[in-house]
């Protein structure tokens, strides 16, 4: 499909609002509505005519129309950029808008058009679709939308995994939607949140940030009907972690969680775990080895489960290296 044509309109509509934001004056409207309030003012403290206000009025209003047409061109363009997937093009124009909206104090429409910036930048320009979106929860916050706040937190924490690959950057980003949700009492969204960044910590070697997530998540769901199926996984990915800093405290930790949440005791996940230690405490590879294919052919591993059984396994004498 030919989409030059829809590039040329919407290079031609952001002349056009080009065009009409210059028309107002060399001045933002900010500065426009302070000078033009500014001269009102003194007409009225020097009694002028009750027409001096009519003409603040008018002015005002023909700025603020100028300024709304050039907003809705600047949406029209940037729409007509996505057909023609101009990706950078769209999120300049999306920025454009959200700018003169801002400077029109309609907050609402600037936070929403840097959010479609951001997902337009997403496809060229990632960290340019992070500065947008940190532009929106800006806004969003000061509305006290905390809840919209933490989706484009999640959003740029996903971008930061994907795209840029900043672990780091990424869990902090999780780690403030979570407190977002925490807030507004929508605690399973911030569960979801705290498991990402346990997930990270864990994989950067943070064992006891990861161990402490763990554990408030799987205390968290253990008393939910619904959810404490899932209590015995994240008690079973403290219990990892323990393990990989110290036998011992893997021990004490199991015999904790088996207290605080006796199904976990007959999950295959803890028997597991108890056969490891035997064979840890033997320094026995192969009945490691063994213990996790047993599990594996029923309960597959992924990744992550399987970098964390290489890296306890990795402490036994002798070890090959893998868990073939």
């Amino acid at each position: 499909m030919d989409t030059s044509g829809k590039e040329k309109e919407a290079m031609q509509l952001m002349a056009e609002a080009d065009k009409k934001v210059k028309s107002s004056g060399s001045h933002s409207f900010s500065n426009w509505f302070y000078r033009v309030r500014s001269l009102t003012e003194r007409c009225v403290c020097t009694g002028s005519r009750r027409g001096d206000g009519s003409l603040f009025r008018m002015t005002l209003n023909a700025i603020q129309s100028k300024m709304k047409d050039a907003c809705e061109m600047y949406a029209r363009a940037a729409n007509m950029f996505k057909m023609a997937k101009n990706w950078t093009a769209a999120g300049n124009a999306f920025c454009q808008g959200a700018r003169l909206h801002m400077q029109l104090q309609n907050k609402l429409d600037s936070a929403t058009s840097f959010v479609d910036a951001g997902n337009a930048y997403k496809k060229a320009d990632p960290q340019e679709a992070i500065n947008c979106l940190n532009a929106a929860i800006d806004i969003y916050t000061d509305m006290g939308r905390f809840t919209i706040a933490a989706k484009h937190h999640i959003t740029i924490a996903e971008v930061y995994e994907s795209e840029l690959v900043d672990i780091e950057k990424a869990i902090a980003h999780y780690e403030q939607a979570a407190d977002y949700y925490k807030g507004e009492e929508s605690n399973s969204s911030a569960n979801k949140c705290l498991l990402k960044v346990g997930h990270y910590s864990a994989q950067l070697e943070q064992y006891p940030k990861a161990i402490e997530i763990y554990e408030q998540v799987a205390t968290n769901t253990m008393d939910n009907p619904l959810l404490k199926y899932n209590a015995k996984e994240y008690f079973f990915k403290a219990s990892l972690c323990h393990f990989i800093v110290d036998e011992l405290n893997a021990k004490l930790a199991i015999e904790k969680y088996e207290e605080m949440f006796p199904a976990f005791a007959d999950s295959r996940e803890c028997k597991l775990l108890k056969k490891l230690l035997d064979a840890h405490e033997e320094q026995n590879c192969e009945a490691f080895t063994e213990a996790v294919k047993e599990f594996d052919s029923i309960s597959r591993l992924d990744q992550w489960l399987t970098t964390m059984l290489l890296r306890i396994k990795k402490t036994i004498q002798g070890d090959a290296g893998d868990l073939k």
